[in-house]
């Protein structure tokens, strides 16, 4: 059994340093153009190479999206682009269109070439096709079941990834067009409005001022609302099925969510490998899944056809257990003091939580707080503010400091 690569979002440099930090093996990340997160931070030219060189620095990997689905002014700017990018030394590129496939092979023929999820590879046979092109990878669609996985795998050789968690689009593969009519944003090259999180209600034709719930419910019905996929309890199947790459869903997220996502997935994925006849589910992996942001959590299509239970038709919210209050920079062994960077209002005599990677997080009472100018505060209420505050354990950069909330 081969170990999968576990595959990171990151729409900026600080999520990039968390998700390494936290045991990503690779990430994935867009410019500032070709990608289907325009809304997302994303990096320049220049942030680009910094970011490339560093990744590589750790021994991990990047991946660049240029995944729309073009028109033809696309295609005129393409070209340098993808030059830049395989000088930039990316370590492979995702793209959905043949066109797209096209230029990169004509214009930087050693650049890896990974098929995006919108391609829509549901079947042996185009997965085949692709890796006859030369694709090196390939990312399944979503609407594959894990049977549908394994009977692929039998037939080709090119490297297959897979999502394994994070929000699920209502349409197929990501090829949405609500977007389009309703705001007239393309989602299919990088501006989606998210028009599925809308709030709808059924109109009558003869009746055209008059709203009627979908569900009997007073706010309306969220008929295209999925719930967040999470494959976590399902490893060893995944990993049995000969899938390359594990990837997490979220270039527009929080660090918190990348960091802790990733944490989790990392420990289950070595647990299994080190020792697959006595792997079980670990509570605590569950619970650091349930702090973070999300919506209830689904299996999505990997053991049988979506049903109505894998929709949530009561509300739109995101749910969260904690709230991520400040992340570490440095700490004094011998003072046992941790320079921190506020990211939401702290209080002394407040409980916090701090996870780190590789521990177990603990938790411990803010006791005292100092301010940049070496004053005693009792609330840090300004945005990355940065404080001073003795620690119980020891800890490392980029531990983050959690509240209960939610």
């Amino acid at each position: 059994m081969n170990k999968p690569e576990l595959l990171a979002p990151v729409g900026s440099f600080e999520k990039l340093e968390m998700a390494l930090a936290y045991g990503a093996d690779a990430v994935y990340f867009g410019g500032k153009a070709f990608g289907l997160r325009a809304f997302s931070d994303n990096f320049n030219d220049e942030e680009m190479v910094k970011a490339l060189n560093y990744v590589h620095s750790k021994g991990k990997k990047a991946y660049v999206t240029v995944n729309i689905f073009p028109h033809n002014e696309d295609i005129d700017r393409l070209p340098d682009y993808l030059r830049f990018l395989d000088q930039a030394q990316a370590d492979a590129i995702l793209l959905s269109d043949l066109g797209v496939y096209r230029l990169a092979r004509d214009v930087a023929p050693n650049l890896p070439i990974h098929i995006s999820t919108q391609a829509n590879n549901t079947n042996w046979s185009s997965v085949k096709m692709w890796e006859e092109l030369g694709a090196s990878r390939v990312v399944l669609a979503r609407e594959l079941s894990l049977a549908e996985i394994k009977g692929i795998h039998s037939k080709v050789h090119v490297e297959l990834e897979t999502f394994v968690h994070g929000a699920m689009c209502i349409s197929y593969s990501g090829r949405c067009l609500l977007s389009n009519y309703l705001s007239g944003r393309d989602s299919n090259r990088g501006a989606c409005s998210q028009s599925c999180r809308w709030k709808y209600s059924l109109v009558e034709e003869k009746r055209p001022n008059e709203y009627y719930p979908i569900v009997e419910d007073e706010r309306g019905t969220y008929l295209f609302n999925s719930k967040d996929l999470c494959l976590l309890p399902y490893l060893p199947e995944l990993m049995q099925a000969g899938i390359s790459s594990l990837k997490v869903e979220g270039r527009m997220k929080s660090v918190h969510y990348v960091a802790t996502v990733i944490k989790a997935y990392r420990e289950a994925i070595d647990s299994y490998y080190e020792n697959p006849a006595a792997f079980t589910v670990k509570q605590e992996w569950l619970e650091e899944l349930n702090k973070v942001s999300h919506r209830a959590y689904t299996t999505g299509f990997y053991f049988n056809k979506t049903r109505a239970s894998d929709q949530i038709y009561g509300t739109s919210s995101y749910s969260q257990t904690h709230d991520f209050v400040g992340l570490v920079l440095s700490y004094d062994a011998k003072r046992r003091v941790a320079l921190i960077e506020q990211r939401n209002n702290m209080k002394v005599g407040e409980t916090i939580e701090i996870a780190q990677p590789g521990q177990l997080p603990f938790t411990q009472v803010i006791e005292s707080m100092t301010n940049e100018a070496g004053e005693s505060i009792i609330v840090a209420p300004h945005p990355q503010q940065q404080i001073t505050m003795p620690m119980k354990n020891p800890v490392v950069p980029y531990a983050m400091l959690r509240r209960r909330g939610g």
